[in-house]
């Protein structure tokens, strides 16, 4: 008798077994994972209640000690050095005296020969693979979570709320799940939150960690708290392994690129270091401390994205059974009417007409077989449906995107374009797109940033649809743009109920889908388009002064050649040849008792420069229109008391609407 057994693996051990599909590759790539996570979640919770959101982050760098004492080990020194992999040899350490002797006669012959000379390089021992901690916190003001809920939120993998049809942040739905499941594979240490809901008098406290066999929390405590502040949102500690000297430039990026997606939003970034500050000057690479506030720059928040029912052409066979399981409606015409977008009463009838005899719109939906319901999917692939609208989709919005723009990179030159809503597999999208000429911390050439579902993506950028567009199908020549010497920013967001990410990280977007790429390409042009216009306005003001100063530059000898013929005709030995009339007659006698001087000539041609100069940019203003804000906020007083008067205000006009 054969007996099987069967091993079921929890949605914890498989994420857990496969951490590098949610972005935990390495010690480095999940402390920056984990900041996304924790931040997008924040984001997330105070945008829920409409709350303009401010967010405190902190990396805390944990010593090898202070981690011993958090989990109760007490501390041990080495006793065998040369079992550990950083210890030095006798042969490398021969090898190292060598070559430091060899660099100290280099160093001298060049002295001598009065070149210059090298800064010593500080000895580097072989790297260790001894562990780095660092406890991360987020602070946010949210919306908090139910006290009885938070257990299941972040000890229970695939229980969030993020399911059905709606633009979301989340790559995977896991949140915080997956720093704690990282936390308890490299640290064992449980994670600890705190969060209180609008409102309530109470705030919530819990310290848990997750049974990833079982895929349930474990609690420690779980209790209820006074909260007199009446602080509402949620704040979450966690301690994790992590590599901060790797990933610190990303870490940042990441931080300055959500802040240019959100300008609405408050970020306070910290790293703070083990090492106290006076003896940071000791080390070879200190790890210095830090602290970083991005400011909000609008309180505009584009609007929550709404849920929305699935399109008939974008649902497979196994969405069709759980929609049907799930259906609260009883015949089959009712459920194509509410289960589905763009299925009218009529349309609906016509569909199942087509299904073929065994369908009738009375039919009990639940005892649709498996054959009927591929007949179904078959007929929704082949029919015709009305696209989807994208009302359901919150783009971050021109205005927002171009105050990121100008508070993060303060660039020369900005654009922005907004798309209309288009469609791919029955999932609607829109794509925004800015552009910048030069600005701070830019390099020369193409800057791509990019944005799915208003989060900054940071990895795999070559194979991403929005570098190949910048890079490959933009003549960047033909906007007076040069490619390689200018310093252009490309901001590419992406917003929908699906982004078709590639690759087991989610990290970019494809190039194969063409109506995504023709929307990225048409947006980028369409900014291309308006920097045009400024960089020809620019270039044509550049021209004219030019034209200006070459003019000024030849008054001088100019003035003097005319000065000395104008002598020359005045003379009585000119005079007895020919006879001069009128004007002419009249600038000689000038010139002869010396009323007109060269100094005379060289002040009028000046004028003639300027007045030249001044009617030349009076005809450009009239053709091409005067499109310059003032640089500061005009204000104009009433100019009769007693008129009662409302007034509106702009950067660019007073608006007066007199009673």
């Amino acid at each position: 008798m054969l007996c099987f057994i069967f091993i079921v693996e929890s949605p914890a051990e498989f994420f857990a077994d496969n951490k590098n599909i949610a972005g935990f590759d390495n010690p480095g790539k999940c402390l920056y994972t984990t900041v996304r996570e924790l931040v997008e979640n924040a984001l997330d919770s105070a945008e829920a209640i409409a709350e303009l959101p401010v967010i405190e982050i902190t990396i805390e760098e944990i010593g090898r000690n202070k981690f011993n004492s958090m989990i109760g080990l007490a501390n041990h020194e080495r006793v065998d050095e040369a079992l550990y992999d950083d210890f030095e040899t006798d042969k490398a350490r021969e090898k190292r005296l060598a070559k430091e002797a060899r660099f100290q006669e280099t160093q001298a012959k060049n002295a001598a020969l009065g070149k210059k000379v090298k800064a010593p390089t500080a000895f580097k021992p072989t790297k260790s693979r001894e562990a780095s901690y660092y406890r991360v916190t987020c602070k946010d003001n949210g919306r908090g979570m139910p006290h009885d809920d938070i257990p299941n939120m972040f000890g229970r993998v695939l229980s969030g709320t993020k399911y059905g049809l709606k633009q979301t942040r989340g790559k995977f739905g896991l949140g915080a799940k997956m720093a704690l499941i990282w936390s308890k594979m490299s640290t064992g240490l449980p994670i600890e939150i705190f969060s209180s809901m609008k409102g309530h008098t109470f705030s919530s406290f819990c310290r848990l960690d997750i049974d990833i066999h079982r895929n349930i929390p474990h609690i420690h405590v779980h209790e209820k708290r006074e909260n007199h502040e009446r602080w509402h949102g949620a704040e979450i500690q966690i301690v994790i392994e992590g590599n901060w000297t790797t990933y610190r430039s990303k870490i940042l990026h990441y931080m300055r690129q959500m802040a240019v997606i959100t300008p609405y939003a408050q970020f306070l970034f910290k790293f703070l270091s083990e090492s106290p500050e006076y003896l940071l000057f000791l080390c070879l690479n200190p790890i210095k401390n830090m602290s970083v506030r991005f400011a909000r720059r609008t309180d505009i928040m584009p609007p929550a994205p709404l849920e929305t029912k699935y399109h008939p052409s974008a649902v497979d066979l196994l969405l069709i059974k759980r929609l049907i399981a799930e259906t609260s409606k009883q015949n089959l015409l009712q459920f194509l009417q509410h289960e589905f977008v763009n299925v009218g009463k009529s349309h609906a009838e016509r569909l199942i007409g087509e299904m073929g005899p065994d369908f009738s719109p009375k039919m009990a939906v639940k005892s649709l077989t498996s054959q009927q319901i591929v007949r179904i999917h078959q007929l929704f692939r082949q029919a015709k449906f009305d696209d989807p609208s994208g009302d359901c989709l919150s783009p971050a919005g021109e205005y927002n995107l171009r105050l990121g723009i100008i508070k993060e990179l303060h660039p020369d030159m900005v654009a922005t374009y907004s798309g209309s809503a288009q469609v791919f597999e029955g999932h609607p999208f829109i794509v925004e797109a800015g552009l910048s000429l030069g600005g701070k911390d830019v390099k020369q050439g193409l800057n791509v940033f990019r944005f799915a579902n208003r989060i900054p993506l940071l990895f795999e950028q070559g194979a991403d649809v929005v570098t190949r567009t910048a890079v490959k199908r933009i003549n960047w020549s033909n906007y007076k743009i040069n490619q390689a010497q200018d310093k252009i920013g490309v901001f590419v967001s992406i917003v929908s109920t699906k982004i078709p990410f590639k690759g087991t990280g989610k990290e970019y977007i494809g190039d194969d889908i063409s109506e995504i790429a023709s929307a990225v390409k048409t947006a980028i042009q369409q900014c291309c388009i308006q920097l045009k216009s400024k960089i020809v306005k620019r270039i044509q003001a550049r021209e004219q002064q030019e034209r200006k100063r070459s003019l000024n530059k030849y008054i001088p000898n100019a003035t003097s050649a005319i000065y000395e013929i104008l002598k020359e005709m005045s003379s009585s030995h000119a005079l007895k040849r020919r006879r001069y009339e009128g004007k002419d007659a009249e600038l000689l006698k000038q010139v002869s008792t010396q009323i007109v001087t060269e100094g005379t000539l060289r002040e009028k041609l000046a004028q003639h420069v300027e007045q030249v100069d001044y009617e030349m940019a009076l005809e450009y203003a009239t053709q091409a229109g005067v499109n310059e804000e003032p640089r500061e906020d005009i204000f104009i007083p009433p100019l009769e008391a007693e008129y009662e008067c409302t007034e509106l205000f702009s950067p660019i006009f007073v608006f007066r609407l007199v009673a």
